[in-house]
């Protein structure tokens, strides 16, 4: 990819001088419920209506974003049996360093919710 001449800010330009990144905080909703999904530990729920299977949900986050830090809000539904500490510790430290990592912020609060506790694919709403 190449950048237009117009585009390009001009030679000795300062990093600070160039402009600013801001990364909307339904990005990092995504990236937090990407890397959540992505767990061992973690389940997707199927939403029923009236018995039939609607769709599937995953987890779910909400997310605050301050200058250099993020705030979380996550839910999630657990394999049974299984520690709930130990899975709940591995997703925060996935999705904090996914963060650090994708966005350079780093995450400030965590809190996590767990929905429910599954043998398997569960049938509930998150």
């Amino acid at each position: 990819m190449t950048i237009s001449p117009e585009l390009a800010a001009p030679p000795g330009t300062e990093p600070a001088e160039r402009g600013s990144l801001q990364i909307d905080a339904s990005v990092i909703r995504k990236i937090v419920e990407h890397a959540t999904d992505q767990m061992p530990g973690t389940l997707r729920a199927t939403r029923r209506v009236a018995g039939v299977a609607v769709r599937e949900n995953g987890s779910n986050a909400k997310v605050w974003v301050g200058a250099e830090y993020v705030d979380l809000r996550l839910t999630v539904a657990l394999r049974y049996p299984g520690s709930v500490t130990a899975a709940v510790g591995q997703v925060r430290a996935r999705v904090a360093e996914d963060i650090e990592r994708m966005t350079g912020l780093r995450v400030r609060g965590f809190e996590v919710t767990v929905a429910g506790l599954y043998r398997d694919t569960p049938t509930r709403l998150l």
